[in-house]
């Protein structure tokens, strides 16, 4: 017994797309501990496979962490439905790893997460450092957990800005669909900078007259 064509015709599109983007790993459904564990986990063994520099694997796994906690906290309106369950996907292209979550909030949440973002994208590294130890001085924290904490903190780790966007979905929610880029090729430049360095001022000595 054959499949039935517009299936067939969906899983090629979705695994064509998947290629062209790179997409490695993708979930839809309920986020918990144990889901974390699991997605990590793969996504090490993915890495590892790759050769992944081991500073670029710990940013990774960090947004990763970060991104599937915040999901597993922040998501609303879970249903027997996928609508508010949370999508999550990595993948690799060029020189840049990359997190996409996707997840249900309420409406009324759009304005202060949106203002939160687009502050953290503004800022320098060194206000970013300013705003995550002020937040926790202040301890301003949800009944779910940090407010913006984690989103701060991720961009002190992969120094990138955020992409997002909010999709409609009725008057009470919609869809938060958040991209977080770790660049790969950062480590190889870091590596450059610092046998340069180290050349430089093993140099210096000689050159003092």
């Amino acid at each position: 017994m054959t499949l039935n064509a517009n299936i067939t015709k969906s899983v090629l599109t979705f695994y064509h797309e998947m290629m062209s983007n790179g997409i490695s790993l993708v979930y839809l459904g309920e986020f918990n501990q144990e889901i974390t564990k699991m997605f990590t986990s793969m996504a090490e063994d993915e890495m590892k496979r790759k050769n992944t520099e081991r500073s670029t694997k710990k940013r990774v796994y960090h947004v990763m962490v970060e991104t599937l906690q915040n999901m597993n906290k922040h998501s609303d309106g879970i249903s027997e439905d996928n609508v508010g369950k949370g999508l999550f996907m990595i993948g690799k292209k060029d020189d840049s790893y990359y997190v996409i979550t996707s997840n249900k909030i309420s409406n009324h949440k759009i304005a202060i997460l949106q203002n939160t973002i687009d502050q953290v994208n503004a800022a320098s590294k060194e206000e970013l450092k300013k705003m995550y130890m002020k937040q926790i001085k202040e301890g301003r924290l949800s009944d779910k957990g940090g407010a913006g904490l984690g989103i701060i903190d991720i961009a002190r780790k992969t120094g990138e800005k955020y992409q997002y966007q909010f999709l409609p979905i009725d008057d009470q929610f919609c869809f938060f669909i958040l991209k977080v880029e770790v660049r790969a090729n950062d480590d190889e430049k870091d590596k450059k900078e610092k046998i340069k360095a180290k050349t430089e001022s093993e140099k210096k000595p000689s050159e003092v007259v």
